[in-house]
């Protein structure tokens, strides 16, 4: 079989999505000896994405640009020519022609849920492209069943057109590090061991005031005297979070690291002493299940595909109840016993997620199995 992988947009966007594509490829290329594999890149690429030895994988260069208005069509005629059994679309537009069948992968439908924060062109233009696409594609692949949900419910498809398939952590999140490497990153940024951890990029759906009260009434109680980190790059309307900061006068114990990636974000997770995700909406929840790999107890929001990445036995609270998370979180900095439980129960549940699991799922919906 002859099957086309859509591997453009990390030219133009290095996020999760694009992280996915690069670590699903070898993870095919581990288990698949039969079928063959064009990868499609933008002609601009200076980089490969083929994975090492893996013969059945060839790239091909595009000249149609990731997210361009006339996309659908462009793409199609420049896959026309391939003789593709299969184009998978990791990035959620499938072209109009061009392959046999069409999988496309919906990471999540934020955009639904909080319209009020993109303008009304942007609104329309992604209403129109998902509804399109979730028309056109042979079958959707999600990331969570909560995402399959709302796929189903809000974009009326379906549910036999729908399968999740889980993604799952950077390898490099399972690896051990030596002390001695956690404590230089630690003396790099200036923090302690222990530290209250967010990692996600700012903005309202994260509902980072609600934590930052929590935390201002942790302080103010004595129970709790260590900083906050936020980790992640700037999104939109993210002057609340840092006026929240400066009206409850925390802006000596609130920090904000936009640039932390790969191992030295591996370092604050050991060094943590909990990761906090209170967000309102999660298509999948990448850092609960990095930071369970790397031993971190984990507190997560009941919204979104974000339970489903802790499993039953992890900490799950209402984003809106400040209490609550402000009494967790001082439970769980104090309680060794606690956090020893929910350092093992974390990792359990983080094995549950492999790229190896998930190549397999998408080579079956490749295959037609599923």
């Amino acid at each position: 079989m002859r099957i086309g992988i859509d591997c453009r947009l990390p030219t133009y966007q290095m996020g999760g999505i694009s992280q996915s594509i690069l670590h699903l490829l070898p993870a095919l290329a581990n288990i698949d000896e039969e079928n063959e594999y064009l990868l499609f890149h933008s002609r601009k690429e200076s980089r490969s994405f083929v994975p090492l030895n893996a013969e059945r994988f060839s790239r091909r260069n595009l000249w149609t640009p990731s997210h361009h208005h006339l996309e659908r069509w462009t793409l199609g005629v420049e896959l026309s020519r391939q003789s593709l059994e299969v184009f998978h679309s990791p990035d959620f537009i499938p072209p109009a022609i061009g392959a046999r069948r069409r999988i496309i992968t919906i990471h999540d439908l934020n955009f639904i849920y909080f319209p009020e924060f993109l303008t009304a062109e942007s609104r329309s233009y992604y209403l129109d492209q998902i509804r399109w696409a979730s028309e056109q594609a042979d079958h959707i692949a999600v990331d969570s069943d909560s995402t399959r949900s709302d796929v189903i419910n809000l974009l009326t498809v379906s549910p036999e057109k729908v399968t999740t398939i889980n993604l799952a952590a950077n390898p490099l999140y399972e690896q051990s590090f030596s002390q001695v490497d956690v404590d230089e990153t630690l003396r790099k940024y200036n923090l302690p061991h222990g530290f209250i951890l967010f990692v996600g990029t700012l903005e309202p759906r994260k509902n980072l005031p609600t934590l930052i009260h929590a935390y201002a009434n942790l302080r103010q109680d004595n129970r709790v005297d260590v900083p906050l980190i936020l980790v992640g790059r700037k999104g939109w309307i993210f002057d609340d979070i840092f006026s929240t900061i400066g009206e409850l006068k925390l802006k000596q114990h609130v920090r904000h690291l936009p640039n932390i990636f790969d191992e030295e974000l591996a370092h604050l997770y050991h060094a943590a002493g909990v990761l906090v995700t209170p967000s309102y909406y999660e298509g999948f929840g990448l850092p609960a299940l990095e930071a369970q790999h790397c031993g971190c107890p984990v507190i997560v929001s009941d919204r979104g595909s974000l339970p489903e990445i802790v499993g039953e036995e992890g900490i799950i609270l209402d984003p809106d109840d400040g209490g609550a998370w402000e009494d967790t979180l001082a439970l769980v900095l104090s309680d060794a016993d606690m956090r020893k439980k929910m350092i093992k129960s974390g990792r359990e549940q983080a094995k549950e997620f492999s790229w190896e699991k998930t190549a397999r799922n998408m080579l079956s919906l490749y295959q037609g199995k599923t």
